[in-house]
């Protein structure tokens, strides 16, 4: 291989068959120098609707529209080669019915040119996963807790304890027969989290749904340090970027007040 030849982007079907092999590394993206960074190690680069509460200051992802999913996904796309990027589908853009779903997925892809929708919900969205999957647009499945469907949770709130783990690996065997080529499972218990991923041929990818599941996902300003508003107790924060972040200004702010920017003597010239 030419070192001029271009490194071929992975794939759904590459992804499905990492099942039970080496763990998929996973984070968000919103931005083109984030999404650069990410492509670098990640499997999958996915544009989560999280951009709503990380980037935009919603209060939950219920807000995101369509036009926001479009915008981040492309800048997102600008920069990627190599990891699969896939791009949530909005509240309010999918659970109306299949030829909804269809719509509105086919608009995502082909306005950002990524490779695959990812939606939420199990045993109620099969026939739409099949529908969507049959014309042609891969789906990445989510189950356990589904933020858009927080209001009915009644929270953030850990699901599939006890009597409900049924219910949670009903809609995991659901999302799996209709299609989906992998499956992001959130906060579950681990227990739960391990029986899916072994009972499932697809693989799964947790979020604060225990290491034994086949990949990793985390919201990359979490992990990074720079959403420091709110820390889910799954994320382990790897940097503390917001601080570093707040240093730097502070002693810019200072340099400004004190006319003291080291270096700008040599950028303008001699004006004498």
């Amino acid at each position: 291989m030419s070192a001029s030849t271009p490194i071929r982007t992975l794939t759904p079907l590459a992804i499905r068959a990492q099942k039970g092999k080496t763990p998929l590394v996973c984070l968000t993206a919103y931005t083109t120098p984030i999404a650069r960074l990410a492509d670098a190690t990640c499997d999958i680069v996915l544009v989560g609707d999280s951009v709503g509460m990380v980037l935009h200051g919603l209060p939950s992802t219920l807000g995101v529209t369509m036009d926001m999913m479009i915008m981040h996904g492309k800048a997102v796309m600008r920069g990627m080669d190599r990891a699969l990027c896939v791009v949530d589908m909005p509240f309010g853009s999918y659970e109306e019915s299949p030829a909804q779903a269809f719509r509105n997925a086919s608009r995502l892809l082909a306005e950002t040119g990524a490779a695959a929708v990812k939606l939420e919900g199990g045993v109620h969205m099969k026939e739409t996963i099949a529908f969507l999957v049959a014309r042609g647009v891969p789906v990445m499945g989510h189950i356990g807790l589904t933020p858009q469907a927080v209001n009915v949770l009644g929270g953030y709130r850990v699901q599939g304890r006890n009597e409900d783990a049924q219910r949670v690996m009903d809609d995991a065997h659901a999302v799996e027969e209709a299609g989906a080529f992998s499956i992001v499972l959130e906060k579950l218990p681990r227990n739960l989290g391990a029986a899916i991923t072994t009972r499932l041929g697809i693989p799964t990818i947790g979020i604060g749904a225990g290491p034994e599941c086949d990949g990793q996902i985390l919201v990359i300003d979490d992990m990074l340090g720079l959403f420091a508003e709110f820390k889910p107790k799954f994320v382990k924060r790897y940097a503390s970027l917001a601080d570093n972040a707040a240093t730097a200004l502070a002693t810019y702010a200072q340099e400004v007040r004190e006319r003291s920017f080291p270096g700008q003597e040599h950028c303008f010239g001699d004006n004498a």
